[in-house]
């Protein structure tokens, strides 16, 4: 994670296999980042149908920027942002007042190689699933969307696609 590489295909599709099983995972569930590669994609495949594609369409420019000003608790896990979500005292958490740190794959060199990755490996997974399911596209062109209204887009495409 640290150079901006994905998780080994082994590794990942081992721990979905074991979420997708649990009590949870059996009214329905949503894959962040996931399948990111060729081989993710079938041996997901093997595992669960595949309702939908939720494609975010994104520019780099705000993906820099935001990824770049996140913060993470480092007890609690709590999410920041220095650009809209500020913690009350500068590196101390809200939740929990634990230190708040910056991710090495949130710095902005790693943030250009993950993109990289994401255009080798991930992006030609979109045309192999066109065709097969319905591909939900959301376009978010403001860097200070709050995220509640990108769920908002999302959830109407699920409805309208009779996914939801």
């Amino acid at each position: 994670m640290k150079k901006g590489e994905l998780v080994p295909d082994k590794i990942v599709i081992e721990i979905l296999k074991k979420k997708i099983g649990e009590p949870n995972g059996k009214n329905g569930f949503i894959l962040d980042g996931y399948p990111r590669t060729t081989e993710q994609a079938k041996a997901l495949e093997k595992v669960t149908k595949i309702d939908a594609i939720i494609n975010l369409i994104v520019p780099e420019w705000i993906i820099m920027e935001r990824l770049s000003n996140r913060r993470i608790c480092r007890n609690c896990g709590e999410v920041y942002n220095l650009r809209y979500l500020k913690p009350k005292k500068e590196g101390v958490c809200d939740k929990c007042e634990g230190q708040i740190y910056q991710r090495e794959d949130d710095k902005p060199e790693v943030i250009k190689e993950r993109l990289k990755v994401y255009e080798k490996q991930t992006q030609p997974l979109i045309s192999n699933y066109q065709g097969k399911v319905p591909i939900l596209k959301i376009a978010n062109n403001q860097i200070d969307t709050p995220p509640g209204i990108i769920v908002e887009k999302i959830t109407t495409e699920l409805r309208k696609a009779k996914i939801i």
